[in-house]
């Protein structure tokens, strides 16, 4: 047991008395979770190393040929670094993680470390949300988990996501964090993961990580041809977003924090319209008189008309996007 005279755990250099003995206990938690979170970065900031690369190179082309005229490079190559450490060089991170855990940390690290050799592949379904976790059910097998949340940004229900998970180091059961790339798909594409799982059960001899490793190409040329494209919004969502950037663009007006806000209205609120263009016409207004950008000038019934709405119906989102803005900020 520590002695109120010791050096304190934190490493901060101070007494025990004198730094986290006078904090919350919440603060012993922040500290080991802020640990784990370095011993995970430190790991993507050293690997692969040099002698490594050439593999994973040869891993991200095969990956590149069926997806690079639909995603991005840069994705490809999270995707693949994952599925590269974790699936076929695996030893990698095991080598790693004894090294961490023969260094000097706390206990309490250690015993985490203990349970981190063997991160896996998890697709499932978020059903519901809180303040720090996200409760998702696995689409390949009877399971529902707790996965740590990585920001603030609303998460809707219903949508699927895709990451390698560990243990968060919280000691509850089934609570998660994800390892590295954490990525969420709009429901556009539930058939796709509808027919991955169909495709799983239909097979009995591969565990989940055997049929991801065999299947993991496969599944994403699925998503891609299914119209993903990386984007965490459905179509219908893209497009407001799309025609109210188009709008501020033929303007001149940048408003970085009033496209942040919209993106969270669409996620959190999911409003139902008939038209993208409704909600888009609503949102400049919003954006407008809470001075989210420089103003245009335009009355209620200019912008309705730039954008073929009635004024009636811009207002309806209008409204619905400041009582938003007003919880959020309350």
């Amino acid at each position: 047991m520590i002695g109120r005279n010791d050096p304190c755990f934190c490493g901060s250099g101070k007494k025990y008395k004198k730094c986290c003995a006078s904090k919350e206990t919440t603060t012993i938690a922040e500290v080991q979770s802020e640990e784990l979170e370095r011993v995970l970065q430190t790991f993507y900031e050293t690997y692969p190393e040099k002698d490594d690369v050439p593999q994973y190179l040869d891993l991200v082309k095969t990956w590149r040929n069926p997806l690079d005229e639909y995603l991005v490079e840069e994705m490809i190559e999270a995707i693949v670094m994952d599925e590269f450490f974790f699936h076929h060089r695996p030893d990698i991170w095991q080598s790693y993680l004894e090294k961490q855990q023969k260094r000097t940390i706390r206990p309490s690290v250690g015993k985490v470390l203990e349970t981190w050799h063997s991160p896996r592949i998890f697709i499932g379904k978020v059903i519901a949300v809180d303040a720090d976790y996200m409760t998702v059910s696995n689409l390949l097998q009877d399971e529902t988990i707790s996965v740590r949340r990585e920001s603030e940004r609303p998460v809707p229900e219903g949508v699927h996501i895709y990451c390698f998970i560990l243990p968060d180091g919280s000691s509850k059961e089934n609570h998660y964090l994800a390892v590295s790339t954490l990525i969420f798909f709009p429901t556009d594409h539930d058939d796709v993961f509808a027919a991955l799982q169909e495709r799983f059960i239909s097979q009995q001899e591969q565990s989940i990580s055997e049929f991801m490793k065999s299947n993991g190409q496969t599944f994403w040329k699925m998503l891609c041809e299914d119209g993903y494209r990386g984007d965490e919004f459905t179509n219908f969502e893209s497009g407001v977003l799309l025609k109210a950037v188009q709008f501020l663009e033929e303007h001149e007006r940048d408003a970085e924090q009033f496209i942040e806000i919209i993106e969270d209205y669409l996620v959190e609120l999911q409003p139902n319209a008939r038209k993208d263009v409704a909600i888009a016409a609503g949102a400049i207004r919003f954006g407008q008189e809470n001075a989210l950008f420089e103003p245009l000038g335009m009355t209620v019934k200019e912008i309705a008309e730039s954008f073929g709405v009635s004024t009636s119906t811009l207002n309806k989102y209008y409204n619905d996007m400041n009582l938003y803005y007003e919880r959020v900020n309350a």
